[in-house]
């Protein structure tokens, strides 16, 4: 890659998306913080294919992926297949926002996989965890924003955005 960005000021860009992102579709307030999650999480990643070298984990207590996909579908009831579709699309829209505003700082053309999902806590093969922003919702519910950076191999530059 040409450009990196700084690891502060991509942790701020992220922080800022995420919440905002949350709160305009969902309505659901987080707040920075160092709550726990809880037994039952969930995960949606996405891997950047073009631009960065790095990819992206949301995980999250199931009961704040529920309470996203009730409210986005504004359902009271909603399945285990809402939960999953729901947490897709809106990763899909968070990393879309991500995307436009790493274009802003870098002017670099970033493209990213189609988000997966997965019952439990998931992390990518050959990759680290660079670093994690830990938010807490009104009710409680836990959810982390991960950033993974590639495990640098011998004679090979990484561990940039």
């Amino acid at each position: 890659m040409d450009k990196s960005i700084p690891e502060e000021k991509l942790r701020e860009g992220l922080d800022r998306i995420i919440r905002e992102v949350t709160e305009s579709s969902a309505g659901i307030a987080l707040v920075r913080g160092e709550a726990a999650l809880g037994e039952h999480i969930c995960t949606v990643h996405i891997g950047f294919r073009k631009g960065f070298h790095s990819s992206l984990s949301l995980r999250a207590d199931a009961a704040l992926f529920a309470r996203l996909a009730q409210s986005i579908l504004e359902e009271e009831h909603i399945t285990a297949q809402d939960l999953e579709d729901v947490a897709k699309e809106y990763f899909n829209v968070l990393c879309g926002h991500i995307a436009a505003a790493l274009y802003k700082t870098t002017h670099i053309s970033a493209r990213f996989s189609v988000p997966s999902f997965y019952w439990g806590s998931y992390s990518p093969k050959d990759h680290r965890e660079q670093f994690v922003i830990r938010y807490s919702s009104s009710q409680d519910e836990a959810a982390e924003l991960v950033h993974h950076v590639p495990i640098p191999q011998e004679g090979h530059e990484t561990g940039k955005t």
